[in-house]
């Protein structure tokens, strides 16, 4: 009997120390891990993550999301070590390490070769779906650059071909008593001058316990998006606010309170719509994308003495034709996203501008905003918008370090009045 009893025991101990190790890897695996694969003659690197639920966020950045179905997105990550900034052939573990004989720090950052066929099929069928629609008539025409053009290059095309310019009173149809009394009576870079050193801010939920705020309020101007918020939020995204670029969904949709919250009362507003590719004013102004041109007239009435701007819709096309053309796939047929047209309009008026988390960091979470406990992998990757590739044309002009990439999300591009073209 006394045997029988320490038989018990024995058991009971060996099954609790079996249930503690499976916990403890539990725990380990959770946090987690890479499947690496191979593109051609490189290895890349895939974020595996179980994302909850089935939707993907639709153009409007902070919004609650639509109910259209797609695939949660994984991010694109590629080694890169310490040692001339070289790519590592081998899979990366899933937090820096640091070699001993040679003191080398190993960082996950984003592959500026990523391609929409390292996708999980899922949302490869999202972004087929979206160019089988071509909701915008895109007719593409231009060429393909096989060879990578240098960063030198790419920033040229950027400066050189992308007119950052507002709606203004000689614009077709808003040349007209009307509009006059709406539209800013000075130009964009008129009213805000020249700054030396900007922060865009985007509104990923890797912002989340950052303890950034300091670092960007120390920028001269400060761009943000849509309904990005900044009280409560201070320690990570800063308080400051000089601009808020804004797309016309937020500015339409009842639900997003555009003409009584506060939020909006900060800073100089400038809002965009997207056009058909490559049509004039007039065209897109008798159908827009949202029919914002009642409230924007609400709320200047409401608000006369803040300059609000509209985004002349032909910068959007002329930026996706760049994104399009140093891309060897065919990308979405849609307008490029806020971040990416907010950075440009940055370049315009600014010596330097730092991006923070438009490109993931360490950090990188599928809680898609910062404010918000909406999940989705989708909102780093892009669905309606050609995220992906926008982000491969960020990392290949970055001027900033790749440490800087994996520790703050930030990439540092010139103005464009310091380009030598």
């Amino acid at each position: 009997m006394v045997a029988i009893n320490l038989l018990k025991k024995f058991v009971y101990g060996l099954l609790l120390l079996i249930v503690v190790l499976t916990i403890c890897l539990w725990r380990e695996t959770r946090k987690g891990y890479y499947v690496p694969f191979k593109t051609e003659s490189k290895s890349f690197q895939i974020l595996r993550a179980l994302g909850k639920g089935d939707v993907f966020t639709s153009r409007l950045l902070s919004s609650k999301p639509v109910s259209e179905k797609g695939q949660l997105s994984v991010a694109l990550l590629v080694k890169l070590d310490k040692v001339n900034g070289s790519i590592s052939p081998t899979p990366p573990g899933n937090n820096a390490v640091v070699k001993s004989k040679k003191s080398v720090l190993s960082v996950n950052v984003w592959n500026e070769e990523s391609s929409s066929k390292n996708l999980i099929p899922r949302l490869q069928k999202v972004k087929n779906n979206y160019q089988s629609m071509n909701k915008y008539n895109v007719t593409y025409k231009g060429r393909r650059n096989t060879t990578r053009l240098s960063p030198e290059k790419l920033l040229c095309q950027l400066r050189d071909r992308v007119n950052v310019t507002m709606i203004h009173g000689s614009d077709g149809p808003f040349n007209t008593s009307e509009w006059q009394k709406y539209l800013p009576e000075k130009n964009l870079s008129q009213e805000v001058g020249h700054f030396r050193q900007c922060a865009v801010v985007s509104s990923a939920g890797a912002l989340k316990s950052s303890h950034l705020g300091p670092e960007i309020d120390t920028h001269d101007a400060v761009l943000r998006f849509n309904a990005a918020p900044t009280i409560g939020f201070q320690s990570d995204v800063g308080e400051k606010t000089t601009i808020r670029l804004v797309n016309s969904q937020l500015v339409t949709v009842k639900e997003q309170k555009f003409l009584t919250d506060i939020l909006y009362n900060t800073g100089i507003l400038i809002v965009w719509d997207p056009a058909p590719y490559h049509a004039e004013i007039h065209q897109w102004y008798r159908k827009p994308d949202y029919n914002f041109f009642a409230n924007y007239k609400e709320y200047r009435t409401r608000h006369p003495k803040q300059p609000f701007y509209i985004l002349n819709p032909k910068m959007q096309w002329e930026l996706w034709d760049i994104l399009q053309e140093n891309s060897l796939e065919d990308i979405q047929p849609n307008p490029p996203s806020s971040g990416m047209l907010g950075i440009v309009i940055m370049m315009t008026l600014c010596d330097e501008v730092n991006i923070y988390e438009f490109l993931p960091s360490k950090r990188q979470t599928d809680i898609c905003h910062y404010y918000q406990r909406y999940h989705d992998y989708a909102c780093t990757m892009g669905a309606y918008h050609p995220l992906l590739f926008e982000k491969n044309l960020v990392k290949r002009v970055n001027q900033g370090q790749n440490e800087l990439i994996y520790t703050h999300g930030k990439v540092t591009l010139p103005g464009f009045r310091n380009m030598h073209c």
